[in-house]
This record gives structure tokens, sequence and C-alpha cells, in this order.
């Protein structure tokens, strides 16, 4: 059923919708309870699914800057106000390089 699954992704986008539902149709027939609970996940977050068959966005860039801020926040603790905390988030997702103080004499 994993295998029939991944196939969604290969699928125009006019078919999607029929094969999601499809599968969503088959998982439940089958009575194994990861797959009902498969299928109920599956449904609440079927506009979501097949939105990504006409813009092909995903989150991944938006959880990648997410992971970035995190790193930041553990890089600032200690600060005493949240200027500093928002001057390394703006450092750690930019990627900014300040020239070093070495840099500036040479």
């Amino acid at each position: 059923m994993k295998l029939p699954l991944q196939e969604l992704w290969t699928q125009p986008h006019i078919l999607a919708d029929v094969y999601l539902r499809e599968w969503m149709g088959w998982a439940r027939r089958s009575q194994l309870k990861p797959m009902v609970e498969l299928s109920k996940t599956l449904k609440r977050h079927e506009e979501g699914i097949l939105q990504w068959f006409h813009s092909r966005m995903t989150n991944g860039l938006l959880e990648g800057i997410n992971g970035l801020i995190q790193a930041a926040k553990r890089k600032a603790w200690g600060y005493h106000n949240v200027q500093n905390l928002i001057a390394m988030v703006y450092m750690t997702a930019n990627k900014l390089r300040l020239p070093t103080l070495a840099a500036r004499r040479g």
C-alpha cells in the first residue's frame, strides 16, 4: 500500500484528486488499523496535499528558516535584551558575514 501511495506524486494534477481518493478508499477497506488511521489523516489534509499539484510549493523553506531561528536562539542564550536576539536571528538566517578585526587592519 505504501508504494501505490508514493505513486500519487507522479500523477498529473487533473488526476491527483481521484487517485488520492481511490487510495484512501482502498486503505479504509483494508481494515488495517494503521492504514485506516493514515487514510483519516490524509482526508484531514487533503486540500493541502492536492494544492501541491498546482503550486509545487512545500513548507520546506519555512521549516529551514525556523531551524535557523532556533539555532540563533541557542546562540543568543544569555543576552539581556530582545534586540540582541533579533540581530542574531538576522545574522544566522541571512548568513551575514561581518569582517573580522584582522581583515579590517590588513
